[in-house]
């Protein structure tokens, strides 16, 4: 089974997702059979590289509210990920224009390192509070997930990589996504947004079954 999944790596709802399908694909028993492949999307493409302010105040800019507001916004989706292990410090993520980070992840996949970059990329951004959109941050971000420094930064400060990203968000919208975190299962079966374990675990067994195969 082929598992798609569309994230954002500043998305802190992609990282739920991410730990949830984590978890399901741990109580699901032909877990050995299913191959997940990370997707690029853009949450903001219009973000400009290195104008990094705080996401709490982007959020209450946004959408019009007063900053408390939107800080109990943050801190609602903090204990969510709580729940799934994550300690979330939202109070100091920023914003970033995302495309580099995508193009990493796409120079890690194919030395066998998406899980390892995506899982650092969200630490990075959503627990500790970095700018990912930097390209010194990216590079040290790619050695903590085992890539070499000097292709890392050929990659960052290059355009390899740049079609693949495109692409994958062009597919995300052919397939009907319009925010993430976006799961495709064998191109057949959907989920959007960090859904409950237990829909994973039924879209699972779904995709698994003849019908589904």
């Amino acid at each position: 089974m082929k598992i798609e999944v569309w994230s954002d790596v500043i998305c802190p709802w992609c990282y739920i997702g991410k730990r949830r399908l984590q978890t399901a694909l741990a109580r699901f028993e032909h877990a050995g059979d299913v191959r997940v492949t990370w997707r690029s999307f853009q949450l903001d493409p219009s973000q400009q590289r290195g104008d990094n302010r705080p996401t709490t105040e982007m959020l209450a800019t946004k959408y019009g509210v007063p900053a408390a507001q939107a800080q109990t916004m943050q801190d609602r989706v903090t204990a969510l990920a709580a729940e799934e292990g994550l300690s979330y410090h939202l109070d100091r993520s920023l914003t970033a224009n995302t495309f580099d980070a995508h193009r990493l992840t796409h120079f890690a996949a194919a030395r066998d390192a998406a899980d390892a970059i995506h899982e650092r990329l969200f630490r990075a951004a959503l627990v500790e509070g970095e700018a990912v959109d930097d390209t010194d941050t990216l590079v040290r971000i790619a050695t903590d997930a085992g890539l070499p420094a000097d292709e890392a930064r050929a990659v960052i400060e290059g355009d390899a990589y740049t079609a693949e990203v495109h692409e994958d968000i062009r597919t995300a919208r052919k397939l009907g996504a319009t925010g993430v975190p976006f799961f495709v299962f064998n191109r057949t079966y959907g989920i959007s947004g960090a859904q409950p374990i237990e829909a994973f675990l039924a879209t699972l067994e779904k995709a698994a079954s003849p019908v589904g195969s």
